[in-house]
């Protein structure tokens, strides 16, 4: 029979996002369609928008995103109308090379739905597979991931993609152990999450790193221990000056910005570990000294979603914001309706909120 809902659609590079009503099928085999409660709203979004991930416009915006099951298609196991999810962009098939090998989290075949999502008969491209900014979306099954019910929509999304990236970022791609130091650069929604996860994980110092000062204040309430503004002091200098002229042993560069992942190289301890969670331009290069890379030693290191496995890690986030121990509602800065996508972006770029969360 098929759905029409209300969605926010970029239909061309830089242009304004609009409000449309698009097409939902019935969910097929492997599928299922999912009523959205809530979606975040992510730096990935204003990427797609911008034609800076790919130019396979029309895009179907929003992909951080909590809701509830309405239908599965035929096939679908272990989830069922009425269940409580979160949605992600790492449905792991099970059978390639890095599932084979005990790392699905390398996953090199997600899934994702087989039906298109259509706008006056034109297949519409999901964000990351998931196009969540709408009343309803279709998603493979796999990427439903149940969650507690009694958590609220609002926080609930943001473990799909920004609180999972940097948590991931510093407990599962960066190690961070009991008593290490680490220094996060970047103090976004990436970024602060990182520094939550790092004190989580029992890190002794943890250097918060950014050019505006309200996000360092943000970083000291997720448990950052200091902070740094780099448009006022060498960054690099400071973090060695805080770990007693050692460096860090973690940075986590939450930008995506050659001159900060230069900085975060300079500014870890020998043998430490730098991990991007930021994500580059495609345009964007960076050169350092082989002889450097060589005689720090340690690891050089990319964060992909966290390194999360959405199966076994989203649960895990919720259940700790559920016994008080990660605060996800300091991550909203605000919720919105879907008509205010448009401006949630420009206050994104502007720095003036954390996380702008569409309610439905």
């Amino acid at each position: 029979m098929g759905h029409k809902v209300r969605a926010v659609v970029a239909k061309g590079k830089g242009l304004p996002v609009s409000i449309e009503i698009i097409d939902v099928p019935d969910p097929g085999p492997g599928e299922a369609l999912v009523q959205v409660q809530a979606c975040g709203v992510c730096h990935t979004d204003l990427h797609y928008r911008e034609g800076a991930i790919n130019d396979d416009f029309p895009f179907l915006l929003g992909h951080e995103a909590a809701g509830v099951v309405e239908a599965v298609g035929p096939g679908v196991t272990g989830l069922a109308a009425g269940d409580f999810v979160v949605l992600n962009w790492r449905a792991v098939c099970g059978n390639c090379r890095a599932c084979l090998r005990g790392r699905p989290w390398y996953c090199f075949a997600t899934h994702n739905a087989t039906q298109k999502m259509t706008l006056d008969g034109r297949p519409l491209s999901p964000a990351l597979g998931i196009g969540a900014f709408a009343e309803k979306t279709l998603v493979a099954a796999g990427q439903c991931t149940k969650v507690d019910p009694s958590v609220r929509p609002e926080v609930a999304g943001l473990i799909g993609c920004g609180v999972m990236a940097g948590f991931g970022a510093a407990m599962n791609t960066g190690n961070v152990g009991r008593g290490d130091s680490v220094a996060v650069f970047g103090c976004g929604g990436v970024g602060d999450a990182a520094v939550a996860g790092a004190r989580l994980a029992g890190a002794h110092t943890i250097i918060a790193v950014d050019i505006d000062d309200k996000k360092l204040e943000w970083a000291t309430q997720f448990g950052a221990t200091h902070t740094v503004n780099s448009s006022r002091e060498d960054a690099v200098a400071r973090i060695r000056e805080l770990t007693g002229g050692n460096g860090a042993d973690v940075c986590i560069e939450a930008i995506g910005l050659p001159q900060t992942y230069e900085q975060a190289f300079y500014a870890r301890d020998l043998a430490g570990t730098v991990v991007l969670v930021g994500v580059p331009n495609p345009t964007m290069k960076i050169e350092l000294p082989l002889i450097e890379i060589f005689g720090r030693g340690g690891s050089l290191k990319s964060s992909w979603y966290g390194d999360c496995l959405p199966s076994r890690d989203f649960p895990m986030l919720i259940d700790l914001h559920l016994q008080g121990r990660l605060d996800l509602d300091k991550f909203v800065s605000e919720t919105i309706g879907l008509e205010d996508v448009e401006a949630a972006f420009h206050r994104m770029e502007r720095g003036e909120v954390l996380r702008s969360v569409v309610v439905l």
